[in-house]
């Protein structure tokens, strides 16, 4: 596909934005690769369609500046930026059909012969045959793809999409996740993709950046984040984490070792966040493997025991609560395999995992141990 502006990477220098005393985002810098496929992820509120807003010229920033290469377009109106954006509600003409829609922005730049464009864009968003439907035809997924066409026959250099499947139903918006990562890689456009969904971010994004409060928190790709967080809401955000509140009591060798309510564990040093003072010992509830009371622990492994207090069946897997004897209650996803032992609520069992799949982060001396906030779903799963 043909570039009207010189490529670039998309970089955000000390980007801020107040609104009266409330700071929406907080000196923020990164850069978006070139050709890239990029997610903002955070809760409502963080500051991630603010952000977008910026790029986009909808917003105009506080402080920082916006580059696209080397070109500094934070003063520019939206139309003289090299970039277009999708959002949640399409915002299509219901007065035109498909092809005018898409037509749209070339007639808007006097763009007389907009056939053949049109119809190469109907074609990589798979929507040959429905030029002459007009949007209340259309399902919620086919407009979707109407409105990334119309955006992608601009040529833009970024592509902007604001929550774009948050309309769509579970079932549509999984096929839409793949359907935006192949057309990205087949445009080669750099996507920056803003969500409140971790599945959206882990299956289409190159790179994810988690927001809190106007900041990143960790940025990097999908597994590194996920296998490796840097911080307690990162842990949390992208996916669910078992979070035991301890100590770091020394070392031995390659590990620390972590008093947690008078019992010692040990974590690589090479999977620790800090090496001294108050911390988390993080386990995901996926690398956690449940035995009977009575059960000989796999020799190298950690363990906890406890009693199964809940046990909801999820398709795929079975999520347990086993609560321990100081009361913290630890996550368990066994898979459905049919080769595990399962657990009646009230049974006494044993949670056990390799120290190669604990994390250890640092925490606030005041903060308490526990499973995050449970959303009863396997990682992964859309909330």
């Amino acid at each position: 596909m043909a570039r009207e502006t010189p490529a670039g990477d998309l970089t955000l220098a000390n980007l801020t934005k107040t609104f009266g005393t409330f700071t929406a985002v907080d000196d923020l810098s990164m850069t978006v690769p070139q050709g890239s496929f990029f997610a903002l992820l955070g809760a409502s509120g963080c500051g991630k369609t603010t952000t977008l807003r910026m790029v986009a010229g909808l917003e105009e920033p506080t402080s920082g500046q916006v580059l696209l290469g080397d070109r500094d377009v934070s003063r520019l109106r939206p139309y003289k930026r090299p970039v277009n954006t999708v959002f949640q509600s399409y915002a299509l003409f219901p007065h035109l059909d498909v092809f005018e829609n898409v037509a749209f922005g070339l007639r808007r730049r006097g763009i007389r012969s907009v056939a053949g464009p049109v119809r190469q864009m109907l074609t990589l968003v798979q929507l040959d045959g429905y030029e002459r439907h007009r949007p209340a035809q259309l399902s919620g997924g086919q407009q979707q793809r109407v409105a990334l066409a119309r955006a992608l026959i601009n040529h833009p250099q970024v592509l902007l999409l604001d929550e774009p499947l948050g309309a769509l139903d579970v079932k549509l918006r999984r096929q839409m996740q793949i359907e935006l990562k192949r057309i990205q890689t087949e445009v080669g456009i750099t996507f920056v993709h803003v969500t409140h969904d971790q599945e959206e971010a882990m299956t289409m994004a190159d790179t994810v950046a988690v927001m809190n409060a106007g900041r990143i928190e960790q940025l990097g790709a999908p597994a590194e984040i996920y296998e490796f967080p840097a911080t307690a809401f990162v842990a949390d955000f992208l996916g669910q984490s078992n979070l035991i509140a301890g100590d770091v009591s020394g070392g031995s060798g390659d590990d620390l070792l972590v008093t947690a309510h008078g019992t010692r564990f040990s974590v690589p040093s090479a999977r620790s966040r800090t090496d001294q003072g108050p911390v988390f010992l993080g386990v995901r509830p996926e690398k956690l493997h449940l035995a009977g009371a009575a059960v000989q622990v796999p020799a190298g492994n950690q363990y906890l025991e406890g009693t199964i207090i809940d046990a909801s069946y999820l398709g795929v897997s079975t999520q347990y609560l086993l609560r321990t004897g100081w009361g913290t209650e630890l996550s368990v996803f066994v898979a459905n395999s049919g080769a595990q032992q399962r657990f009646a609520v009230g049974e006494r069992a044993v949670a056990y995992w390799h120290p190669q799949h604990a994390f250890l982060l640092g925490r606030r001396a005041d903060e308490a141990d526990g499973t995050m906030p449970v959303r009863n779903e396997p990682v992964g799963a859309s909330p």
